[in-house]
């Protein structure tokens, strides 16, 4: 099912849920074990509201009006420039879409980006796709910034601006993407960010959220399987079994659960390992 769809029908059950069975949809008191564990909080849920984070309807509309200013300029230059159905101008369009429906972060939301920019727009393949999540995952900084390898990608495979300019073309991409997918993002926050703390502890604003919660963390067990699949069965389940990865993955989940081995390290030694072995053989 479309992810945008999980989303939504989660949202209503947790809607629903919330009004016939308010116990089970309130997250009162969940996490504060935790945090009084690690000492006081700086800023905890008894510290005053600052002026810029109360709900204003002036400062919401006034938010709102710029982000979608900029959003229909920016993919406006976009059609005037090359048309709708041209590959940048998809772009754009594809990532704004992404972008609306990251409830839960990068992992809830890569099924759908690979299910949009690999089955359907053809943009790259899936190994260059596990590619891209695999150098997300080495680097600095949230995974949501894969979209930009994937823009850069598909910038490149569609040679935009001619076989003579690729890498301009797969910048260009990787800066659509990256522009559409964090505008929305920053437009939540100054938008959405006081309208949350206005109604923090509504439970008709609260269980729609628990319901989405819920339902991404079925999601990001998607993506586990997702992983696994293309990385152990490359060429499909018609195809050989990958040995070798999944001895890799299987070390790897031991060290990390039994001997509790840091990420870096475990990441770094799992990266060494796979290099070995592509030169073994």
């Amino acid at each position: 099912m479309p992810f945008p769809a999980i989303v939504l029908a989660a949202g209503i059950i947790g809607y629903l849920g919330g009004r016939i069975a308010p116990a089970k949809f309130s997250m009162d008191g969940a996490g504060h074990g935790a945090a009084k564990a690690d000492g006081p909080a700086l800023i905890d849920d008894d510290t005053a509201t600052p002026e810029h984070a109360r709900f204003a309807w002036r400062r919401f509309i006034a938010y709102a009006a710029a982000g979608f200013g900029l959003w229909l300029a920016a993919l406006g230059a976009l059609y005037a420039a090359f048309g709708w159905e041209a590959p940048l101008t998809q772009i754009g369009w594809f990532f704004t879409k992404a972008a609306l429906f990251t409830f839960g972060g990068a992992y809830a939301v890569l099924p759908y980006v690979y299910q949009g920019a690999v089955e359907h727009y053809a943009w790259l393949d899936a190994t260059q796709m596990i590619d891209g999540l695999a150098l997300g995952e080495t680097t600095p900084g949230p995974l949501i910034m894969v979209v930009a390898f994937v823009g850069f990608v598909g910038g490149w495979t569609r040679a935009l601006f001619g076989p003579d300019a690729l890498f301009l073309a797969g910048a260009a991409g990787a800066a659509v993407a990256t522009f559409f997918t964090f505008l929305p993002s920053f437009v939540f926050i100054l938008v959405g960010g006081p309208l949350v703390e206005s109604t923090h502890g509504d439970l008709k604003f609260t269980a729609p959220l628990t319901g989405i919660t819920a339902a991404v963390v079925g999601v990001i067990l998607n993506l586990a399987l997702f992983f696994a699949y293309h990385v152990l069965w490359p060429a499909g389940f018609s195809g050989a079994f990958d040995w070798r990865s999944a001895a890799i993955g299987l070390a790897a989940a031991v060290a990390l659960f039994r001997f509790k081995a840091g990420v870096m390290a475990l990441i770094g030694s799992c990266a060494l390992a796979g290099l070995a072995i592509h030169f073994a053989a």
